[in-house]
């Protein structure tokens, strides 16, 4: 795996992304009746927020998975937690996995994203609210370092705030990589397509 990033071009990569977001393991990016119109709205004003932005993450060059980081002071978490100077805010939601999904993708696509944000000057720590139902992402965020805050009622749903420090982050990926456990390997299997 190599992956490398670019901004999402809302016109131009609608297309890819409607296919992502309404398919039904995307269900909880919340786009599952999106149009082609509506992706390109919905980017649009994400890439023109000036506190919202949209990456497209590829592997070897092939689009691989969006992600958004924004700043948490900016959106309704200000109303839910004490933001901190540092905090950046992320969502992430991996393409289709292919027909032999490769295991521990989705681990090594997360661990890419939290290394390339805190990489970002300033940037403290990480800050998530996947939907509180989606088990999933929650079980891949603390495998990479979140540690759950709660239940926090947002506009659009029930979400698990969650926060991955720079150290939690660290510790997280050596414990990754201690051959001994199994269980916390990258190679691990978790469901490509995951989103959060």
């Amino acid at each position: 795996m190599s992956f490398t990033f670019r901004c999402v071009d809302a016109v131009a990569d609608a297309p890819l992304l409607h296919n992502w977001v309404t398919q039904p393991y995307a269900s909880f990016w919340g786009m599952l009746s999106a149009t082609v119109d509506g992706v390109v709205e919905e980017y649009t004003t994400i890439q023109s927020s000036g506190h919202h932005h949209a990456l497209l993450g590829l592997d070897a060059g092939v689009p691989a998975f969006l992600m958004e980081e924004y700043l948490p002071a900016a959106s309704p978490l200000a109303a839910v937690y004490a933001v901190q100077e540092g905090d950046i805010g992320m969502h992430l939601l991996v393409a289709p996995p292919p027909e032999d999904p490769q295991p521990g993708y989705t681990a090594a696509v997360m661990d890419a994203v939290l290394e390339r944000l805190f990489e970002k000057p300033g940037v403290e720590r990480v800050v998530v609210e996947p939907d509180a139902r989606n088990s999933k992402i929650h079980v891949l965020n603390e495998r990479l370092g979140f540690q759950p805050a709660g239940v926090v009622t947002l506009p659009d749903k029930e979400a698990l705030l969650s926060f991955c420090t720079r150290q939690d982050h660290i510790a997280a990926r050596e414990a990754l990589r201690r051959p001994q456990d199994p269980s916390h390997d990258l190679s691990a299997p978790i469901h490509q397509g995951a989103s959060l």
